[in-house]
């Protein structure tokens, strides 16, 4: 199972992205089911609201995402969190970055994100286009 963080959403919409094309391949891979975090909802429409000026485009992705991911949409509790600020302060994260992480781990899943620098270069996720996943998060 592989958590797809916002960043990999996002790239959906922008064909410019450089992980535009292994965003749409990760998500029309329908023998796969994804996971994503109640959080992902949030970050995906402050992307394509405010900062892109794409709301129809950001409605659409959520409607995605939701469809996607329904039966493995993780929220928030007190013990992910807990998690999420350890790994923070271990890896220089910011909270939302690091609750990605703390999700994956708790599951076995592994975190897919285009976040190279925060993420993919500290060996948190792997990005996009990675030729294989390991098993586990």
């Amino acid at each position: 199972m592989r958590l797809i963080d916002a960043s990999v959403w996002v790239a959906i919409a922008d064909p410019d992205d450089r992980y535009h094309a292994a965003a749409h391949a990760i998500v029309a891979e329908v023998g796969e089911q994804l996971a994503a975090l109640d959080l992902t909802f949030y970050e995906v429409a402050n992307v394509m609201g405010p900062k892109k000026g794409r709301p129809q485009e950001g409605r659409v992705l959520l409607k995605l995402i939701a469809e996607r991911c329904e039966e493995h949409l993780v929220g928030a509790d007190p013990d992910l969190l807990e998690s999420a600020l350890e790994l923070a302060a271990e890896h220089g994260l910011t909270a939302y970055d690091a609750a990605y992480v703390a999700a994956a781990r708790r599951h076995g899943w592994t975190l897919v994100s285009a976040d190279i620098e925060d993420l993919v270069s500290k060996g948190l996720a792997v990005a996009p286009d990675a030729s294989d996943y390991p098993l586990d998060g």
